[in-house]
């Protein structure tokens, strides 16, 4: 009886695309020695995701490659590719062949067509080159022009039993029919079955959200492996494509005590000493509460250390904001001399939100900087909807963190009312530090308040403080109360010249007092010294009556003594 054996399978082996992105949510890229169909309608990036992965393997990987295309021809190709800094000239004098394979129509009426003498030729260049990756862009071209449903099954079988005979990593791309009526983009009537046939299925796609031009990828299928099932964003790049990859569901990462500096004094206080280094901050409020005035309060203090700062502010020119910081004493325009602050504007519509985040973090690539403030973030919900923009901003303040950058970033609401403090993105949620700055309009005057919403991992002030700006600078005052209610502006004002009339009324008061007092004081002490004198004089007289009284008694003893003594001698 045989023993049942139950061997430890391997992972399946994977070719790295080296697209930014995908070769995360693949765990590794495409499988490797399999077919991969990458499908999808018109300007979805199926050309440039099929080159970049033979690029990137001859470039990075030393696996030749071969592109072979039905529809537009190969001189083409590298022409619309030359401006992804790729070097296809170089490269395909050894490790990148380009084969033209586009077929007339007239050529396929003349009599039977296959691909037996195509792959035939393709099969001894691989042999001569080495080759290791492959590429059949825009097949369905080709099966497109045979006309026969039979024939062009046939073939597709032909090419799929020759891909898994050569052991090569190969990608086909083919068009979807985006007029679907099912509400999926199919590929062109007659080639599903090409879904079921490849290990690997992509589906990229391209739509307009808000007028935005936005591009997708999802991968629908991979045999053998895990991999993101989610679709995610991407961009066709100054590079190439770079995929949106979520990250882990986890995140582990290194977090500092250290404390930079508001550039406000008495903020730090409320802080109880800065923000946390490598954190994320989030300024939300009302046009005009001064959100960008705190975060050039930022950029400032932290150039003065010495560190490096982008500031990337939307729909609004970087002198403007230098100009206008001045009117509170904050000079950045020695700073942007001195090569330290960097700042960047940048037209909320003109990219999506997913080209912003892959211009910030070409800026932050670039520059390496300590801080990053971009005002406002909100303004990514214009690059192609809510949804869109909360992932975008979510990527951007977990990548920060990891690189120990501290993050602020300003969210503008569009309404004044506490309830609403939320912002439309969600970055409230994942802020570290939040500060809400709002107006408190009262007796004719629109005051601005400054509250700190939350500070994780610190204590802090919970109490509302006026926001001043003037000349001098920025500062918060002190919270004024009077019968249960912040006052601010000329309220407060009002409220202090009386405290003070009062106190300085309370003082005249004492003083008269005082004065009156001592004058009684004085009248009294002449008093007591006139009855001292009196009272010295009938005790010097009482003396001299003393005196008088005693010598008397002295003058009527001798007299009595006397008497007696005539008495006697007369006897």
């Amino acid at each position: 009886m045989s023993e049942s054996i139950h061997p430890t399978m391997d992972p399946p082996l994977k070719a790295a695309t080296g697209i930014e992105g995908f070769d995360e949510i693949t765990k590794g890229g495409l499988p490797y020695n399999r077919t991969s169909l990458v499908m999808g309608g018109p300007g979805t990036g199926k050309t440039v995701f099929a080159l970049q992965f033979l690029v990137n393997g001859a470039k990075d990987y030393d696996e030749p490659g071969i592109f072979v295309t039905f529809e537009e021809t190969s001189r083409r190709i590298i022409a619309n590719a030359a401006g992804f800094g790729w070097d296809l000239p170089v490269l395909q004098e050894q490790k990148l062949f380009f084969l033209d394979a586009q077929v007339l129509p007239d050529v396929i009426h003349v009599g039977a067509f296959d691909l037996q003498g195509l792959l035939a030729g393709l099969e001894a260049k691989v042999a001569e080159m080495g080759a290791k990756r492959i590429v059949f862009d825009s097949i369905d071209v080709l099966l497109n022009l045979l006309g026969d449903p039979t024939l062009e099954r046939h073939e597709i079988y032909r090419l799929h039993h020759w891909l898994s005979e050569s052991n090569l990593t190969s990608i086909i791309t083919a068009k979807l029919d985006i007029s679907s009526p099912t509400g999926f983009s199919d590929l062109l009537h007659g080639y599903n079955y090409m879904q079921y046939m490849v290990d690997c299925l992509v589906h990229v796609s391209h739509s307009v959200n808000d007028r935005v031009s936005l591009r997708n990828l999802r991968v629908l299928k991979y045999r053998g492996s895990d991999f993101a099932e989610n679709q995610v964003s991407m961009v066709i790049g100054p590079h190439g494509l770079e995929v949106a990859n979520l990250g882990e569901a986890s995140y582990d990462y290194e977090v500092s005590s250290e404390r930079v500096s508001t550039g406000v004094d008495r903020l730090d206080q409320m802080l109880i000493g800065g923000y946390y280094r490598g954190s994320s901050v989030l300024i939300t409020g009302a046009p005009g509460t001064a959100k960008s005035t705190l975060s050039g309060a930022l950029a400032a203090a932290t150039c003065a250390q010495g560190e490096r700062v982008i500031y990337v502010s939307f729909d609004e020119a970087a002198n403007e904001i230098v100009r206008n910081l001045t009117s509170v004493n904050i000079q950045l325009k020695p700073y942007r001399e001195a090569g330290l602050l960097h700042m960047y504007s940048v037209r909320s519509e003109a990219r999506s939100a997913e080209e912003q985040l892959l211009y910030i973090r070409s800026l932050i690539a670039r520059h390496r900087p300590s801080c990053v403030i971009i005002d406002p973030i909100s303004a990514m919900i214009k690059s192609g909807g809510e949804l869109e923009a909360r992932q975008v901003a979510q990527r951007l303040l977990h990548s920060t963190k990891a690189q120990g950058i501290t993050l602020l970033t300003t969210s503008l609401l569009e309404v004044t009312s506490t309830e609403l403090e939320a912002t439309e993105m969600q970055v409230s949620t994942l802020a570290d530090t939040w500060i809400h700055l709002s107006y408190v309009v009262m007796s004719g005057e629109r005051n601005r308040a400054l509250s700190i919403v939350k500070a994780r991992g610190t204590a802090h002030s919970n109490q509302v403080r006026e926001l001043l700006l003037s000349d001098d600078g920025i500062t918060l005052a002190d919270a004024y109360t009077a019968g249960g209610e912040v006052l601010m502006g000329t309220m407060r004002w009002e409220k202090e010249q009386q405290a003070a009339q009062q106190h300085t009324e309370q003082r005249r008061e004492i003083e008269r007092r005082r004065r009156q007092l001592i004058a009684s004081e004085t009248e009294l002490q002449a008093r007591i010294a006139s009855l001292e004198a009196e009272l010295n004089s009938h005790r010097a007289e009482l003396t001299d009556l003393n005196e008088i009284e005693v010598s008397q008694e002295q003058q009527w003893e001798q007299m009595t003594s006397d008497i007696r003594r005539l008495r006697g001698e007369e006897e």
